[in-house]
């Protein structure tokens, strides 16, 4: 039986590349074109290429149904190179070339005449099982030699209901070439009834969808595996969450030290996610009495996401606020936790600014590790403080930490803070600009709170490619 082509229809033309809209439109168009051509066609049950015809058609529909479908899917967060990808594989499909030669390989038809016992295959089904169009067509008693053993009953419960019940046939069950190939084909048909209502004979159309099983299995393991990637995103962030708030200063709003007496600090800080909210890092901040009556101000930043980020930020704060209790001023703290850093099993880098502040003669002796110097405002201007030596944590082995004192005034505001304020691409001394010129606005602030609050919306609207933390101190009178 010859393979229909609809000659007088002009063939799909490829969608535009890099547009799976278009695709989706042309996916919607053809499926249009083969329904209405369906609906058209003449119903003669006797007429082989009607029923052929007609198959074929079923055929397209599910077939262009399920390319629709997938299409949807891609749409969603599609690359431009994957697009194209999309593109090349409809063009391909539906071109010209040797490839789209290659799909009315994959469609034969076949009938069994039950009272002469006449078979009849096409050319494409002769392809498709590997067989030499000379054999001659395989019986229905001799088609499950071919099949699958696991397949093979399957075969048989498909045939006698059509043979006996009537019933149509619409299956898929795998067979073994003679090269050994095993393909996965598609099996649709219908029993022949003649005048007197007896099964004369059985018509089929058997697709070989050996390819479409493939990608569909690969889709559901790569889905599989996907979503089991998320899964566990989910749990490392929800307990990177978990840990980050464990660890960070448990107070909220402002905060007072030390507790009592003169030129206290006013103190208050925040956390600042970044834009993607599943990327929880290594930044700190936080806020300390110490038992000799200084206080101990901190931030910084370990590079780094997930639990393996907040697990060595904790062990570092932690061994930060111990060593600061301990009576180690800032230099020597920031050396000791180089060295602590050196020996993690997860090697990582940290940048961080350390500061004690003794209030008796409100003097600021602080400490950096490759970490943006804290800001001094005072009278309504603003400006960096100078810098001592030092590099990134982790960096160098046995690097050295200077220090540098300066002493603040009443009214003076302090403000530390991580880099990754604004969007990704700004650079560090963009981010200082914006925040000195927050300057005006820092002076008439009645509280440290209100001065973090100005910081968050001048920069909490902008997209953040990392979290960032900011503290800010006052200095009392």
């Amino acid at each position: 039986m010859p393979s229909h082509l609809f000659a007088d229809r002009p063939a799909p033309q490829p969608p535009e590349r890099g547009t799976v809209d278009a695709l989706i439109t042309q996916t919607r168009r053809l499926r249009g074109g083969v329904d209405a051509v369906r609906r058209d066609a003449l119903v003669d049950e006797d007429d082989a290429q009607v029923r052929w015809q007609r198959a074929l058609c079923d055929l397209a529909v599910h077939q262009l149904d399920d390319l629709g479908s997938h299409l949807d899917q891609l749409r969603d967060g599609l690359t431009a190179e994957e697009e194209d990808a999309a593109a090349l594989a409809v063009e391909s499909a539906f071109g010209e070339g040797p490839e789209a030669a290659t799909l009315l390989t994959r469609v034969g038809s076949a009938e069994w005449d039950l009272l002469t016992d006449a078979v009849s295959w096409s050319e494409e089904l002769f392809q498709i099982f590997g067989r030499a169009a000379g054999s001659g067509g395989m019986s229905l008693d001799e088609l499950p030699a071919v099949v699958v053993e696991d397949d093979q009953a399957l075969l048989t419960t498909m045939v006698t209901g059509a043979l006996v019940d009537g019933r149509p046939i619409d299956g898929e069950f795998r067979i073994v070439r003679p090269d050994g190939q095993v393909r996965t084909l598609h099996m649709m048909g219908e029993p022949v009834l003649d005048a007197d209502g007896c099964t004369a004979s059985m018509w089929a159309v058997l697709r070989d969808v050996s390819e479409l099983r493939r990608s569909q299995r690969a889709v559901r393991e790569s889905r599989d595996c996907l979503q089991r990637r998320r899964h566990i995103a989910q749990t490392e962030r929800r307990l990177a969450v978990e840990l980050q708030e464990a660890v960070l200063p448990p107070w909220r709003g402002s905060l007072r030290l030390p507790q009592g007496g003169p030129a206290t600090l006013d103190i208050a800080a925040h956390y600042l996610p970044s834009s993607a909210g599943a990327l929880i890092g290594g930044d700190w901040y936080d806020a300390l009495e110490l038992p000799d009556g200084a206080s101990l101000l901190t931030v910084g930043d370990l590079t780094g996401h997930g639990v393996t980020a907040t697990g060595a930020m904790a062990m570092l704060l932690g061994a930060l606020r111990g060593m600061a209790v301990a009576g180690i001023g800032p230099g020597p703290l920031m050396g000791h936790l180089n060295q602590l850093l050196e020996q993690t099993v997860q090697p990582a880098l940290g940048s961080a600014v350390c500061c004690r502040y003794e209030p008796a003669g409100r003097r600021l002796i602080w400490s950096q590790a490759g970490h943006p110097a804290p800001l001094l405002f005072r009278d309504g201007t603003g400006r960096a403080l100078s810098a001592p030596d030092g590099v990134l944590l982790g960096a160098t082995h046995g690097a050295a930490y200077g220090q540098a004192e300066v002493t603040l005034h009443p009214g003076d505001l302090l403000v530390l803070g991580t880099g990754g304020l604004t969007r990704h691409g700004t650079s560090e001394d963009g981010e200082q600009r914006r925040l000195l010129a927050l300057a005006p606005l820092f002076d008439g602030g009645r509280s440290a709170q209100d001065c973090v609050r100005m910081i968050v919306e001048e920069f909490g609207e902008h997209e953040r490619a990392d979290d960032a933390c900011v503290l800010v101190a006052r200095i009392g009178s």
